[in-house]
């Protein structure tokens, strides 16, 4: 999470991140309703503008909240626009990553990465992070743009959550993408 890094999608690319073509292809509701509950604490890493934060929201309910992280302060400052004076101002925290560090210490229910782990320079620091958070039995759910990782990059990756205690299946199917879910062993 190298702010230097430049495989960090720019802020000024954000519209590409939240439109309505992605929004048919990866419709939030769908890709993430079998692991999120009322009530549960959901961390959307790399959430960018915010485009799968609202959805979760809504998911979630009064309950719940969930924390959206992201590296670039103007992504952060898209979401809170967005929220501003509406309900999810509540549930949602958006929360500024520091260069190599998460920076979260509530226990988590599920945790999404999408489109973020090939921008991630240490993997095996941010996954012993990510294990710390994750609840008994939580659940991630890594998304890779296909156009940007290889097969065998995203294989390797989900070969090296392993050695973290996690268990992984095959994620759902999602056009121009690799998807893998990973439970806490």
């Amino acid at each position: 999470m190298n702010d230097g890094n430049n495989r960090v999608c720019p802020v000024e690319r954000a519209g590409g991140l939240d439109n309505k073509i992605r929004r048919w292809i990866q419709n939030p509701k769908k890709l993430l309703g079998p692991y999120i509950e009322e009530g549960m604490t959901v961390l959307d890493i790399g959430c960018g503008p915010g485009f799968f934060s609202i959805d979760i929201a809504q998911m979630v309910g009064k309950s719940g909240r969930v924390i959206a992280a992201d590296l670039q302060e103007g992504m952060l400052q898209k979401l809170r626009d967005k929220i501003h004076g509406t309900e999810f101002e509540e549930r949602i925290t958006p929360h500024k990553c520091e260069a190599n560090k998460i920076g979260v210490s509530v226990d988590v229910g599920f945790i999404l990465l999408s489109y973020v782990v090939h921008e991630i320079p240490d993997e095996k620091a941010f996954f012993c992070e990510i294990e710390s958070i994750l609840k008994p039995d939580g659940h991630i759910l890594i998304v890779e743009p296909s156009f940007h990782v290889s097969k065998t990059e995203f294989e390797e990756t989900v070969k090296n959550t392993r050695g973290f205690g996690f268990i992984d299946n095959k994620g759902p199917k999602l056009l121009f993408s690799r998807t893998a879910v990973l439970k806490k062993g």
